[in-house]
């Protein structure tokens, strides 16, 4: 199981910034989340970025347990 890291939007759209979450890829973890937070969530996710343990990842990236999949969409400001 791995923790699953929310940030800013995304995190608003799940309602949580941590939880944890079974999979042994990162699209398995995402998939997950989809059926967990809904569609805002999931209408998010195209413009996010995936990181596993502070890497840049790809959904078939693999994870173990105590990885940290972190999504984080992108960020404005000034």
């Amino acid at each position: 199981m791995a923790v699953l890291r929310l940030f800013a939007s995304i995190r608003v759209a799940a309602g949580t910034g941590k939880t944890v979450i079974p999979g042994d890829t990162v699209g398995e973890i995402i998939d997950a989340a989809n059926k967990s937070f809904g569609q805002t969530f999931t209408d998010l996710l195209p413009v996010c970025r995936i990181w596993v343990n502070g890497e840049q990842a790809e959904l078939n990236t693999p994870v173990v347990e105590d990885d940290e999949v972190a999504i984080l969409p992108p960020i404005s400001g000034g």
